[in-house]
C-alpha cells in the first residue's frame, strides 16, 4: 500500500504479524486519500463560514473559530467515526472512500483494523454523544444561547477525556501499533489527534471562566436585592419594632 512492502500477513500495519483478515488494499494512494479528506473539511466549513458572517455579523473571531470547530467535530464524529463504529468488523475488507482513510489512518495505530473493544467502544460514544452535541453546541454558540457553556464544557470534557484514554491505552500496552515512519506516528498518532487535546482545553478553560463570572454576578445581584431598600434586611427589622 503507498509503496510500503507488505509484511508476512500481506499487509503494511504494526505490530508485525498482527492478524488482520480479510484485509484488502486500498485502491486510493495517500495523497488522494489526504486531498479527499481536505476538501470534504473545507466543504464544510467555507459554507458555514459565509453562513456565519451573514447570520451574526458581531460576532468574534475566537466565537466564529468555535462555531467553525463544533460545526467540523459533529460532521467527523457523526460521519467518519460513526462510519467506523457501524463497520469495525468489517472495515479491513471495506473498500468504501470512509473505509480506505481509515485503513490510511490506521498505519499509525492498527487496532482500527483488529476491532479492538477500547476503541470500538470509545468511538461509538463520540459518534452517538460528541457528534449530535457538538452540532448542538455549534447552533448555541451561533445563538447565543444560555445552554450554550454548559453544552461546551459537556463535550469538551468528553473529547478530552477520550483522547487521553486514546493515548493512555497505547502508550500503556507496550505493544507498537504504529509503523515507523515519523509521518504516521508523529503526523497522523500524535498531531491529528492533538487537536482534541488542546481545543477542549482551551474551550474548557473559556466555559469555566464564563460560569464562574455568571455565579459572581448571580450572587453580587442577590446581595444588593437583600441590602437595598424594601429588600429582606429592612423587612425583617420592620418586623422587630
Amino acid at each position: 500500500m503507498n509503496g510500503i512492502p507488505d509484511d508476512p500477513r500481506q499487509h503494511p500495519y504494526y505490530p508485525l504479524g498482527v492478524a488482520i483478515p480479510g484485509y484488502v488494499a486500498n485502491a486510493l494512494t495517500t495523497r488522494e486519500i489526504l486531498a479527499i479528506f481536505t476538501t470534504t473539511c473545507l466543504g464544510i466549513l467555507i459554507p458555514t463560514c459565509l453562513y456565519i458572517r451573514r447570520a451574526r455579523r458581531d460576532l468574534p473571531a475566537s466565537e466564529v473559530f468555535t462555531v467553525l470547530w463544533f460545526v467540523l467535530c459533529g460532521f467527523i464524529h457523526l460521519g467518519l467515526e460513526g462510519y467506523f463504529a457501524l463497520n469495525a468488523r468489517t472495515i479491513a475488507s471495506d473498500t468504501a472512500i470512509p473505509a480506505q482513510l481509515w485503513k490510511e489512518y490506521s498505519l499509525s495505530d492498527s487496532r482500527y483494523l483488529t476491532a479492538d473493544a477500547f476503541v470500538v467502544c470509545m468511538e461509538a460514544v463520540t459518534a452517538a454523544f460528541w457528534g449530535p452535541l457538538s452540532l448542538a453546541c455549534a447552533w448555541c454558540v451561533l445563538a447565543d444561547h444560555p445552554l450554550r457553556h454548559p453544552l461546551q464544557t459537556v463535550v469538551s470534557l468528553g473529547q478530552l477525556y477520550g483522547d487521553v484514554l486514546y493515548y493512555a491505552t497505547c502508550t500503556f500496552s507496550g505493544v507498537e501499533y504504529s509503523r515507523p515512519e515519523p509521518a504516521y506516528f508523529w503526523g497522523y498518532y500524535v498531531l491529528l489527534n492533538a487537536f482534541w487535546i488542546v481545543i477542549p482545553v482551551w474551550n474548557l478553560a473559556r466555559s469555566t471562566r464564563a460560569t464562574a463570572r455568571a455565579f459572581a454576578a448571580l450572587e453580587e445581584e442577590e446581595k444588593k436585592k437583600k441590602t437595598s431598600p424594601g429588600g429582606n434586611e429592612e423587612r425583617e427589622s420592620v418586623g422587630f419594632t
